[in-house]
Order: structure tokens, then sequence, then C-alpha cells
């Protein structure tokens, strides 16, 4: 019967573009997360099927390895790499969006590939003694069935028996080569397709031939694939023509029928690949079963239909850009997201993995939302879920790599080369029937291997051309068993410690709560951990430097600790595993010593005695002083020697130790402080400098005080709380003792306070402030107090060997005390009064900046209420406390008075223009205030000019421009004045002239004073000066004879013969000197000064000669060539001195005005000359050559007849 012509498929109902609109609104809706559901014991629940544990089902290969003769090679045979490996490929070109921090963590080996041999053999022994040829395709279920070349269908049971032959090769010779097969749920019927086009079915359980359908699709095109559907009634066929048929099976009056509907058209499009959606018993009411969803990939794009209750459509999706050789790719798996488990659909064509999410809502409609994209650095030819949240894929140079889903990592990567894996090519080209295929599905078919490749129960079966493998994921244990085979200890410690904390991927073989998987865990994490320990003592070197043995342990001992610790088993860790370290050492040292930054964060709790003597007398041994004190006050060593400690602390100057010991093993808080005490105390009350470490040792003294007195422990931590009000009082009580216990009878009273005040006055006092702070307003606290200021008082106050700053500190902190609000201190003001004399009238005028910085502290310490202001303002004047008068000042508002107080401080003078325009300039003064400020500055200008002429003219100018002409009509100091206008008016010193409005006048006034202090400096000014009148400053740079400064301004006044004339004059005057020089030693500088003139003459008539006429260039330069060349005519250019130089500057002359005259005017000129007329050719001889070797011949040639003429 010939089928019936295909109807069109359903319209899609989405586009593209609004699928992808979709798509995107709904992704920010998805939490892309799994629920961590552990496996339990019992049949399988939704919550099971939730975390998909897959080990729960029953194993095809590993239920009984030895009837299945199964080689269980390691997948390292197959050249299996971690990620980290070289043959991982560049993961540079993953192009992940998110990183995890553990994506590089080590996952050990994940998969298990191995060779069924049984199967194997059989396959080979078939091809040989019954000719079945090779193995075409494969399908896995709890049977495994082998298509084969010649039309045969081996079938194995689970003990890799061959149970079944089906098929002959009789058959095989009409139909072709078995090209797919497909078993249905329950294992009871077998479809194949062959490479001529034709279908069978078979019963598994007789080995009948039930149906042989060869109408089901158009002749000459091969089966491609063969698909049961979860209704035994309903398969999909797909052939090389690129369509793809729905197969209805039924049987009516014991008559086995087939009928075929077309679901696409080739010629809408070639399909080459078809995946129904297959669902687990457990999940067969999930509502998106009753649509029998069928996915097809095209060349193109995929589809997804429903089969059921009508056909039709529900999305299509297009490739976009991807290579025309890569293979399409389908496979649907159920995972749980978002509470509820829905089926997901991975595609690809190429490098890139696709993941769909499909729903169905409240109203039956089905949405597919996109999912975050897989991207690869290699083009797979499979992919295939061995779980909800691992996938295995195989690319096209036959390497499989094991994928977390949702980390996206790269979990393992396995060759497979050696496995021969079948290619479906051929029917994919459809050889059998002719080749009648587009190139477009040749291409394809180059690298499909759909058939070779079938999944189930969480393993994959690869077929080869004369092996079967299977692939599956190690259980956890085997996985940290296979690195202890390869000894790699720490890795399997690392891959024990992530399923421990539940962060490994592709777990399997770990039930019960959480509680029961880490009890599992630990107790293998245990033993592998006494292992390691025996294996480093095992394989220590015996001989060779001590610097192998203690690398050889460091890289074991801390490894070993690090596990104890995380897994809170110090009791392994201190007994047994010491007690093995004991054995040696080298490891004993290393122990103990890897245990410090344990013991420096407070994790390590419940060390033993025996441990920590250890420990302190190993860190003793090593002479590691720092390390044991840092130890020390981290640990609980009540259960040692105290006293044996102390002696130890003592010794060895660790003085945190110490006190660290007493306080916490004998709650003893003043023994320490005594022994200190004892140290530094002699030396200071003998006016001896101390010791670096007796510095360190008051140090620690004042901290530890106030660490006592704030309630805190010494170095760290706190004191019990029911210990504190005690330790306050025995600290007090023993600081303020009248004498030491062990005092000498001359010993001066109160012994601690008076080491402390000398050790470091300033420090201590802050202890004693922080602690008044602290106190409570009680009866008791009030008298400590004021029992400690008392004697305070008495011990500095009644003797003379404390400096002025230590006095100033105490009362400094005194007139703080008694500043509170709430203080209820006493202290006699006579004795501030004191202070004031001792401070301001001392016997002799040292330490001078040291007393009034102490005064002034304690004055805005609040101790200023103490002072009568009027008598401390005159004692501060007479003992040149400026900065006091300036505090005092400031309070009274009396701002005018400060600026004198910084005029005299010889330390802050120039500060006193800061001040000034600060106040005039800044809000927060009032007018009188301002104005008072203004009017004494104005009356002190004078001092201020002197000061700094600089900032003086700034300050004048911003805030006294009115009253310039006023301020240099009172100066009287001609230099002054100068340097006042020199910074005032020369733009170069910084004031912006647009805020000064002067008279030209002064601007006169400042190139006088200039001209008369530095003449040198004129002509520069005059250039960058912006106001002056031209003719009054001309005279004023004439009178003084400034002659190059007087021919700039006549150039700038438009005056360009008066100019040169004015330089010209000045070149005669000093060519005249030269000429009149006998032999000195100035012969050198007068020929400098004369070619500098000249050149400056030059450089003023080139730069004009371009805007005047012929006559007046030659006005220019013929004056200037005779003034050059007059000297060498009067006295013979034989006889002076000079001739050369003279020869030499005249020929510059010459070569510059013949750029602006003409060369014939320019000889015409020389030969008429009076002088040369009269036929003294010799004498211009040297400038005619000159000119002769400066100019080309074309110039010098309308010249001839003049030379001619002349001679």
């Amino acid at each position: 019967m010939e089928p019936e012509p295909c109807p069109e498929p359903p319209g899609p109902r989405l586009s593209a573009a609004e699928l992808d609109r979709d798509l995107d609104s709904r992704n920010d809706l998805i939490d892309d997360k799994e629920f961590d559901i552990p496996q339990v014991d019992t049949p399988p629940t939704l919550e099971s099927i939730l975390n998909e544990t897959d080990d729960e089902e029953e194993s095809f290969v590993l239920e009984d390895p030895f009837l299945l003769n199964v080689d269980n090679t390691d997948a390292h045979s197959y050249d299996t790499s971690s990620v980290a490996s070289s043959d991982s490929g560049d993961r540079t070109h993953l192009k992940r969006k998110k990183k995890l921090p553990d994506s590089l963590s080590l996952h050990g080996s994940v998969i298990r590939l191995s060779l069924l041999k049984g199967i194997s053999a059989q396959i080979v022994s078939a091809a040989d003694k019954v000719d079945a040829g090779l193995p075409t395709a494969i399908a896995a279920s709890n049977l495994i069935a082998v298509g084969t070349s010649h039309g045969l269908a081996l079938i194995f049971d689970q003990n890799q028996a061959l149970r079944l032959c089906l098929g002959s090769t009789a058959v095989g010779a009409q139909y072709g080569a078995i090209s797919a097969l497909s078993i249905n749920n329950d294992c009871s019927r077998l479809l194949c397709g062959f490479a001529k086009g034709q279908i069978t079915m078979w019963d598994l359980a007789s080995g009948k031939l039930l149906r042989s359908i060869t109408d089901a699709h158009p002749p000459g095109t091969a089966i491609l694939h063969i698909k049961f559907t979860d209704d035994p009634t309903l398969a999909i066929c797909n052939d090389s023509g690129g369509s793809v048929f729905e197969l209805s099976f039924k049987r009516v009056m014991g008559v086995r029928t087939c009928e075929s509907r077309c679901l696409f058209s080739g010629s809408k499009g070639e399909v080459c690949c078809i995946e129904p959606l297959h669902a687990k018993v457990e999940l067969r009411d999930h509502p998106i079963t009753q649509y029998s969803l069928l996915a097809m990939a095209s060349l193109t794009k995929i589809l997804v239909i429903g089969l059921k209750p009508s056909l039709k459509v529900w999305m299509t999706f297009p490739y976009g850009r991807m290579d025309p050789s890569s293979v399409p790719l389908l496979a649907w798996h159920f995972v749980a997201v978002q509470n509820a488990v829905n089926p997901m659909l991975a595609f690809c064509r190429g490098d890139v993995v696709h993941f769909l999410l499909v729903k169905r809502d409240d109203t039956g409609a089905i949405h597919v939302t996109k999912q975050r994209q897989l991207h690869l650095h290699y083009d797979l030819i499979n992919f295939t879920w061995i779980n909800s949240r691992t996938a295995v894929l195989l690319d096209s140079v036959e390497k499989l790599h094991v994928i977390d889903r949702q980390t996206q990592e790269e979990l393992e990567t396995v060759e497979i080369s050696e496995v021969q894996l079948v290619y479906n090519s051929s029917h994919f080209k459809s050889l059998a029937t002719g080749g009648n295929v587009s190139e477009a599905l040749a291409l394809v078919g180059e690298k499909a291997c759909y058939q070779s490749i079938s999944s189930c129960g969480g393993q994959i079966f690869y077929l080869g051309t004369k092996s079967v493998h299977v692939m599956t994921l190690r259980s956890w244990r085997e996985r940290v068993d296979h690195l202890l085979k390869q000894e790699r200890l720490t890795d399997a410690l690392a891959l024990a410690w992530s399923f421990y904390e539940g962060k490994a991927k592709a777990v399997v073989g770990l039930s019960g709560d959480a509680s029961k998987r880490k009890a599992v865990i630990a107790d293998r994490m245990v033993e592998i951990l006494l292992h390691y320990a025996d294996r480093a003592l095992k394989k220590c070197p015996d001989q060779g430097k001590i610097q192998v043995m203690e690398q050889h342990f460091q890289d074991v001992v801390p490894v070993i600790a690090d596990y104890c610790l995380l897994l809170q088993r110090t009791d392994l860790l201190f007994n047994q595993i010491y007690d093995k370290m004991s054995e040696n050492s080298v490891a004993k040292g290393i122990f103990l010593e890897c245990l410090e930054p344990y013991i420096l964060s407070d994790k390590l709790m419940g060390i033993t005695a025996q441990v920590m003597k250890d420990l302190l007398l190993h860190f003793q041994d090593k002479n590691r002083l720092e390390n044991l004190e840092a130890c020390i006050v981290h640990m609980d060593i009540t259960s040692l020697d105290i006293q044996q400690v102390v002696l130890l602390c003592w010794e060895n100057r660790l003085y945190d130790a110490m006190i660290y010991v007493y306080n916490s093993g004998m709650n003893d808080f003043i023994s320490p402080m005594e022994k200190l005490f004892k140290v530094i105390a002699a030396p200071l009350n003998a006016g001896k400098s101390l010791t670096d470490d007796q510095v360190v040792m008051g140090n620690k003294l004042l901290v530890y005080i106030s660490c006592c007195l704030a309630g805190r422990a010494y170095p760290l931590g706190d004191i019990p709380e029911d210990l504190v009000p005690l330790v306050k009082n025995q600290i007090f009580e023993f600081l303020i003792r009248l004498h030491s216990t062990e005092g000498s009878v001359d010993e001066e009273v109160y012994p601690y306070v008076r080491t402390l005040l000398h050790f470091d006055t300033r420090e201590f006092l802050n202890v004693l402030a922080l602690t008044f702070e602290d106190f409570k307003n009680d009866k008791q606290a009030v008298e400590y107090q004021q029992r400690i200021v008392d004697i305070l008082l008495k011990v500095m106050v009644e003797n003379s060997d404390f400096t002025p700053s230590q006095v100033g500190c105490l009362f400094t902190f005194l007139a703080r005390q008694l500043a509170k609000p709430n203080n209820t201190l006493f202290v006699n003001r006579t004795l501030f009064d004191q202070v004031l004399e001792f401070l301001c009238s001392p016997d002799d005028d040292s330490r001078h900046s040291e007393r009034q910085q102490v005064l002034l502290e304690l004055l805005q310490a609040g101790g200023i209420v103490q002072f009568e202001e009027s008598r401390l303002i005159q004692m501060a004047e007479k003992a040149e406390f400026y900065q006091i008068c300036e505090f005092m000042y400031e309070r009274q508002l009396r701002y005018d008075k400060i600026i004198g107080c910084y005029l005299r401080d010889p330390v802050r003078k120039e500060e006193v223009f800061n001040y000034i325009h600060n106040i005039l300039s800044m809000p927060g003064y009032s007018a009188e205030e301002k104005q008072s400020v203004w009017q004494k500055a104005l009356e002190h200008v004078e001092e201020l000019l002197l000061l700094s002429p600089c900032k003086a003219a700034e300050l004048v100018a911003t805030h006294f421009s009115e009253e310039i002409e006023s301020i240099i009509t009172n100066l009287q100091d001609q230099f002054l004045l100068f340097q006042f206008l020199k910074s005032l008016l020369d733009p170069r010193e910084g004031i912006s002239q647009d805020l000064l409005h002067l008279p030209p006048c002064i601007t006169e006034q400042f190139i006088e004073l200039l001209c008369q202090y530095s003449p040198d400096q004129v002509l520069e000014t005059l250039k960058v000066l912006e106001y002056c009148r031209l003719e009054e400053t001309i005279q004023i740079t004439q009178k003084h004879q400034l002659h190059e400064a007087s021919s700039y301004l006549l150039e700038k006044k438009g005056d360009i013969h008066g100019a040169f004339l004015v330089m010209l004059e000045r070149l005669q005057s000093k060519l005249l000197m030269l000429m009149q020089d006998d032999e000195s030693s100035a012969e050198l500088s007068l020929l400098e000064n004369v070619e500098d003139t000249l050149m400056k003459t030059i450089a003023l008539c080139q730069r004009n000669s371009y805007s005047l006429d012929q006559q007046q260039r030659e006005a220019l330069w013929f004056p200037l060539l005779e003034a050059m060349m007059s000297p060498q005519k009067l006295s013979g250019s034989s006889q002076c001195r000079y001739s050369e130089s003279l020869k030499s500057l005249t020929m510059q002359v010459l070569n510059n005005m013949a750029a602006f005259i003409a060369l014939p005017s320019i000889l015409q000129r020389i030969l008429q000359d009076p002088v040369y007329g009269k036929g003294k050719l010799g004498e211009i001889q040297g400038l005619v050559l000159g000119m002769l070797d400066t100019f080309n011949y074309e110039q010098l040639w309308p010249l001839v007849p003049f030379a001619v003429s002349a001679e």
C-alpha cells in the first residue's frame, strides 16, 4: 500500500522572534537550582526523583560482575584526564558566565569505562560463525540488542548471555543492514529499522517476528531512527529522506496491523534526529506525559510537537550560524527546578548546548523557557544525560567530557578512541538504496553515531566495531579509593572533604540524612588519615640532609592536622596521630609547629598537657621565642607546671607570656607588676637612661595596667566579669602603696607612681584618664580619684627632678578632669599659679618652646578657668609666649593684637600674612573686627614688607589696593620701595595686573628704581610690563644710558631709524674701545661685547627690513657695514690684531644684508668708497674673495663690469 502524501505540519504556536521574547521575559523568573534532597533506602518517591540519584536502579553491568565477566578497566587506561590536565583542551574558550571558586578543584576519576567481554566476544564470534556481519546499532534496556550489517539482531541478557538471534542473513540480503533499534518500556518488543527502508517488530520473550512493515514511508530511503514512545502502540521513525512518520500498531481480530502517519515531510526541511520524551514509571502520571512530546531536529531548526491528544507544534527554534558538517543532537531528562519536576530538553549543533525547560500551565498550554547555555571549545557528536545533574558529551575527536549541568564545570575527560566507535554514515548516505540523499544530509552523516550509543539506568553503552563498552559513574567511595590506589592521598582527602561538605559533583552512593552521610565519610577519612600517617613515617628518607626529611614531613603533617581539625577530631590528632609522629623526632617537630596557626587563631581547643609541654620545649630548643610567646598567650596552661613556665618566660624575656601565665594560671595580677617594676625603677631613680629592653618592659607595664583597669585581659581577651572589680582594686592599691615590699630605708614615698611618672608621664596620665572615664560616680570611686590626684601632686610638685613638660602634663591632666561637668576632684588653685610661675619665670632660658607648648595644652584642656586672664597675658608677654598671647587675645576677640604676636614670634612670623588674609576674607568675623585688623595691618605694612616683599605685595593688592599710593609715599627706604613695586608690578611675580588701577607715574617710578638697582633686568622687565608710557620710559632709559632698553622702546614706538642709531652708536663706541685696547687681558671680553652688540643690531635690521622700502633698508644696512669696515680702513688690515675677527664679523653683515639689498648695489658701494677708489684693492681683496666664496656664479656675473672698471 502506498503511503498517503504527508500533510503539512501544523503552524507553530510562536514565531522564533516571539519565542525569544517570551523566553527572555521568563528567564529572570527561573531559579535554576535543584533540590539537594538525600536518597532514601525505600521504594522511589517524588523526593528521590527530585534528586535523581540513579544509583538506586538495578545496574545492568554491576549487578554481578563475575557472572557478567566485566573487565573493569580503569578509565585511565583510556587516557583519562582531569579538568586541569593538558589534554582537556584550552579552557579559556569556555564562555562561562560565572566561574565558581572550586571550579578547578580535584574531582578524581568520576566515571568508569568497562569492556563487556561476554557481549564483545559473541559479536566477533557471530560475525565469524554465522556471517552476522559487523555491528551497526545498539539499544539497551534490561536487555541489550545489537544489530548487524547482515540484518541480524543479537539479544543479550544481564549476564551477557546471548538469549536470541533474530532474523537471518537471507532477510539481511533482502532488507540490508540493521540501521536502527528500539526496545519498548517493558522490554517485550523490539523494533528494527533497515538500510533499505523496511521495519520489523519482534517479540523479545518468544523471539517471534510479529510485524514486517514495508510501506510505512516512501521506498528507497533508509531508516535512520526508530523509537518507541511511552505508549507501546506508538512509535516514530525517521528516514534518509528527512521525513518523520508516526507508526500506530493495532491488533484487530487477531491480525496485527501498522498505520503510518507523516508528521514532517523532508521536502519542508530534512529531519535527521528525533527524540520522544520518555518518563520513568514514577513519573507516568506527570501532567506533561499526556501530550506525548516529540523533539525533532532538522538541518536548520528544532521542533517540539505533541502527538496527543491531537498533533500540535508547541515550539520551533532556529540554530543560528553553525558548521554544516556538525551533528544535530537532542536529549530529554526530567529535572527539578523551583520545587517542581519538569522535562528539560538539551539540543546542540556544534559547540553550544541549549537547555529548554518545558512546563505545562493550568490551562493546558505548554511553555518553554531558555536556561543558561553551555559554551564549549569542541564540536559534539553525542549528548547523553546520565542523571538530572550530570551529562556526558562526546566530541568529534572521540573524547568524553563529563559536565555538571548547574555549574557547567567539566569534571573529567576520557579518551575513547580505542572503543573504535561505529558510525552510521552509510545509512545517512542511504548507500543501500543508491545514495539518493541530499548533500547536506550526507555531510552531517559523516560524524553521525546516533545508533552506536544507548543509555539506560545511569549507564551509557558504546558500540565499537568489535566490542561493547559501558560507562558508569563511580560511587563516592570508588572515587576516593581510586586516588588512594595511585597514592594520591592528599587528593583523596580533598575529594572526601568535598563529599563531606556537600560540594562534590556527580555524587553516587551516599544515602540517608546529612548527619548519616557525614558520619560515613568521616569514618573513611579517619582511616585514610591513619594510613597517611603510617605511610609518611614509612616513606621518610632514612639518609641525607635534615632539610629533606623536614620537607617530607612538611608536605604531609599539616595536611593530616588540617583534616583532623576540620573533622573536629582533636582526640585522633593528639593521641593516635601524635603518638605515631612522636616515633620520628623530625615528624614530631613539624607536627608541633603546624599547630601554631591554629593556636594563634583560637581554633584549637583541648590540647593535651603532654603536647603543650612538648610544644613549649620544642620552640625553646629551636630558639623561636617569639613563636613560643605567641602560643602561650592563646593556651590553657592550667595543666602545666606554672612556676616552670614563669621561669622559662622570665629567663627568655617573654613578658607578655609571663603576665598571661600569672593572670590566667594563678589569678595573680600583682606579681608580674612587681617583677617589672623592680627592673625599671632602679635606673630611673638613679637618673640613668633605660636600655631598649627596659623601655619595652616599661611600655608593657603601662599597657598591662591600662588593660587591668579597663577590665581587659593582657595581652588579649577579657578578664572574667566576676573578677573585674577585684582586679581594679588590687591594681589601684598596688599603685598607691607608700613603699614597695622590698624598699630600702631611704626610698621615697609612692615609689610605683613615681617610677611610672618618670618613665612616661604623658602615657601614665593617659592611662589614669581612661580609667577615670570608666569610674562609676560612687563614693569609693570618688575617693580613689582624689587620692591618686593628691599623690600625683605630692610626688611632682614637691620635687624638682621633673621637667617643665612633665609638670605641664600633670596640670593638663588635672585641668581636663576639673573641666568635666560632673567633676568631684578638688585641686588647690594656688598650685596652678605656682605652675604658671614655674613655666613663665624659669631660672634659665632653656626649653622655651617646650614650656610654651605645655602651658598652651594646659589652657586648651580647660585650665584657663584656673587663672586670672590679665595676669596670664602679662606673664606670657614677659616670657615671650606669643602663642599663649594669641590664644588669650582670640578668646577676647582682639584679633588686631594677634598681628603683633605673629610679628614678634621668630618661629611663626611668616604665618602673619595668612592670618591677616583669613580674617579679612573669611566669614564669621564682624565688620568692626575686620576693620581693626585692617587698620593694624596697614600700620605694620613696612614690617610686613621687610618680612616678605612678595607676600606683603600680594596682601596689599588683595586688601589694600586703594592705599597703594599712600603706602608708596610713606615708604622712606628706596630699596624696600623697589622690592615692593617689583613684587606688585612685575607680572612674573604672579599678581594679576587687572586688580590694580595705578597711575602711570608709579610704573615709571618702578622703572626708575629698576634702572638704579637692577639695570641688567630692565630690558626683560620692559618686555613683560603691560602698562607703561613709551616717551617717559624712553627718557628714563636714556637718562641711565641703557641703550638696548632705549632701542627696544624706540622700536616698539615705531622709530626704527632712531632705534638703529642708538644701537649703531653703541656698536661704534665698542669698536673704538676695541681699537684703542692695548695688550690687555680684556681682549676677549671686548671682542665678545662687539660681537654681541653687532648681532643684536643685525637682528634689529632683519626684523624691520621686511616692512621698509629700498632706500630705508639702505639707510640701515650701509651705515652698519661702514661701521664695521671703518676700523679696518683706519688701521690697515694687516696691522690690526683683530683683523681676522673683524673681517669675519663684516662678512656676517654682508651675508645678512644680501637678503634685503641687491649684490650689485653692495659691491658698487664698496668700490665707490673714496678710500678704496684710490686703487688700494688689496685692502678689500679679502671682502671680495669672501663674497665670491659665499655667493654663486650666477649671482656674481653681473658684478664683473664693476670689478673690471675698478681695476
